[in-house]
């Protein structure tokens, strides 16, 4: 797929998805929305992938939603044609027409088998930031400016952030930022736990591409696709006996695995591991483990 809103670059087993409107602060739109979807579909297909950085171009990292449409910007019914409705006229909202772009996306971002770091370069605000819930780390320039601006537009917080904004920050701290709708700076964010680390601009595409560094080297693909999804997932169990199921299972298929074999010979002959499982072909049976839940 030939990309207009986004680029995709490999370089040293490190993928570097780039929003690429800078002339519109990189503001979001259906476009982009499926381009970034099919950009995280091609990096889980791909084994020289082995992690994914987001950043922006120009001096923004996403102003939000494209507002161009004007006060029709947000009307399902006037952009994309009446969604379906019930005899006694009520909406069906099952009728994919009413599904939010922004929250397809985090979606395939959770869904993910990389592991994702946002290198927020300068304002999010909207999709801008909520985009950023799914992805695993996020680390700021101190340029960047945060806002969950919806109340402010009179809609409500999207992309699935609900679930995502008060499991990494806290209910209170969701709520005040989500009530209020303020733009606030990347100190802010990183003392309401946002943010993991705030540096200079010079120094945010280093600081990212060398994490993404460490998460690859020395590490078996199949095992970090895994304790992504193990992770993210049990954050909605509601006993520690569904994590024990998982790990379980996790424990039997690798432990019988090549892999394993080749991380504890390497350990014993004190040399560098070479594993050879790949996320693409050497997912264990029992993957995925959840009940997928299709939109109803």
């Amino acid at each position: 797929m030939a990309y207009e809103t986004i680029k995709y670059e490999v370089a040293e087993q490190i993928l570097t998805i780039t929003l690429n409107r800078p002339d519109k602060l990189n503001a979001f739109n259906a476009k982009m929305q499926a381009e970034l979807i099919d950009a995280f579909d091609a990096a889980d297909k791909d084994d020289d992938v082995r992690a994914i950085i987001v950043t922006g171009a120009g001096r923004g990292f996403c102003a939000g939603a494209d507002l161009s449409s004007g006060a029709d910007t947000f009307d399902r019914d006037a952009r994309r044609g009446p969604v379906k409705r019930f005899a006694d006229g009520k909406v069906d909202y099952s009728d994919p027409q009413v599904r939010d772009g922004g929250g397809q996306v985090t979606l395939r971002i959770f869904k993910c088998l990389k592991p994702v770091i946002a290198a927020v370069n300068g304002p999010a605000v909207g999709i801008g930031v909520t985009m950023q819930l799914a992805m695993d780390i996020r680390i700021a320039s101190d340029a960047a400016r945060f806002g969950f601006v919806f109340s402010q537009r009179g809609i409500v917080p999207e992309a699935a952030s609900s679930w995502f904004l008060p499991r990494i920050v806290g209910i209170a701290q969701a709520l005040e930022w989500c009530y209020s709708g303020r733009v606030f700076p990347a100190q802010e964010a990183l003392a309401g736990r946002l943010v993991s680390k705030v540096v200079a601009p010079d120094d945010l595409l280093p600081t990212a591409r060398a994490l993404a560094k460490e998460f690859a080297a020395k590490t078996a693909p199949v095992s970090v696709a895994l304790i992504r999804q193990m992770m993210w997932r049990m954050m909605g169990a509601d006993d520690p006996m569904e994590a024990h199921k998982v790990d379980s299972r996790g424990i039997y298929a690798r432990g019988r695995s090549d892999d394993v074999k080749e991380g504890v010979v390497s350990f014993l002959e004190k040399r560098p591991a070479q594993f050879k499982n790949k996320v693409s072909s050497d997912m264990p049976d029992y993957f995925p483990w959840w009940t997928e839940r299709e939109y109803k």
